[in-house]
Parts: structure tokens; sequence; C-alpha cells
């Protein structure tokens, strides 16, 4: 079962902690108001949920 990175939006504060722990470069801030996974690039690998101040980022089973 692979998982993906899921961040709620209306959480988030786009401090870029995420960015700077995923080792795919999967998250970004595009807009600069919150962050978004890039889910072909995710690997489900948690690096991002664990680093999270806001505890806005979860693992979620990927659809296939």
């Amino acid at each position: 079962m692979k998982r993906k990175a899921v961040i709620n939006t209306k959480e988030c504060v786009a401090c870029g902690c995420c960015i700077k722990v995923c080792p795919r470069a999967a998250v970004s801030i595009p807009l600069g108001m919150y962050a978004e996974v890039n889910k072909e690039l995710c690997v489900g690998c948690g690096k991002c949920a664990q680093e999270c101040p806001a505890c806005v980022i979860t693992l979620q089973e990927a659809e296939q």
C-alpha cells in the first residue's frame, strides 16, 4: 500500500519546513500561502509530516 503526503491547506502557514526535508522535492509553496504536494514526486516517506510544526501534514493511502 503506497502512501502520499496530504496537506491541510486551510491550516498550513507556509513556513517551508516541509520543503527543506523532502528528499524528492515534492513539496512547494507556489502561491506563498500554503504548501502543496506533487503526488507524482511524493514517495510517502513522512519526513514532511514529522517536521511540520503546525501538524497539518498527514500520510494517506494513495489512490491507485
